[in-house]
């Protein structure tokens, strides 16, 4: 059952901590439509992550809950991946990170609702309309930028460039994720990596945006080793069920 825990949070801990993320922009969008739309992405994504950590805490037992798998496990415990963790940088960086997030997202749940896990598979069923929305949402966006102003252009140009180094890692397989596959329970990630190249190189070039060059990507998320944004990201996140444990409201 370890196996499937650790699978379950490499998919919920990044719903997580990019909900997290994008709550902090709550109140600073650009306008307030844009506002609106990205703070129900972040509830559609937290609301995701309740479905798969009470699934892990059925399967742990004991005092396990999903707010204490949200709150009380320390850094190295969270598995999602880097790219998640980005700092919003400028508006461009948080829609350039959401939208390479988006593109490998919906492919992962398009798989997903085929596991053999009834309960993963429910929860992907359920969550791929709400993704689907996002990837149109960001897509659209990157189009916008792109062919946009030439400040736009370039803000979101670079955005891309230096978030592109964290998207390999979306297509590394731990040693949970590998049992999962043998099970027939997790998605061989590996092969969404033509999709997930197909879907960005076309939009990339709609918004007359150019897919980065790079080599060399940065990885180690999946793994429990965090880029230094993830303990600030944490220590707002868990401030209040660590300073007043047990809270009820």
């Amino acid at each position: 059952m370890n196996n499937l825990v650790q699978y379950i949070y490499g998919i919920a801990d990044n719903a997580l901590i990019l909900g997290q993320r994008l709550g902090e922009l709550c109140g600073h969008g650009p306008n307030l439509e844009v506002d609106i739309a990205m703070t129900n992405i972040t509830l559609d994504l937290l609301g995701q992550t309740r479905s798969y950590y009470q699934y892990a805490a059925d399967i742990i037992g004991g005092d396990a809950t999903e707010d204490t798998l949200a709150f009380l496990r320390s850094e190295r415990e969270y598995k999602n991946v880097l790219l998640v963790e980005q700092p919003n940088t400028d508006f461009a960086y948080s829609i350039g990170r959401q939208f390479l997030f988006d593109a490998f997202h919906l492919s992962l749940l398009q798989q997903l609702q085929y596991s053999q896990d009834e309960t993963l598979a429910a929860i992907a069923k359920k969550s791929i309309k709400e993704v689907s929305y996002h990837q149109r949402f960001s897509s659209d966006w990157i189009k916008r930028l792109g062919d946009g102003t030439e400040e736009s252009h370039q803000r979101i140009q670079n955005a891309i460039n230096d978030l592109w180094t964290f998207t390999d890692e979306l297509f590394y397989q731990t040693d949970a994720d590998k049992a999962m596959v043998s099970e027939g329970i997790g998605v061989d990630v590996t092969l969404l990596k033509p999709e997930f190249h197909a879907h960005v190189a076309a939009v990339l070039e709609e918004a007359t945006l150019q897919v980065p060059d790079m080599k060399y990507f940065q990885k180690g998320g999946k793994q429990g080793i965090h880029s230094e944004h993830m303990g600030y990201l944490l220590a707002d996140l868990q401030y209040m069920q660590r300073t007043f444990p047990n809270m009820n409201w």
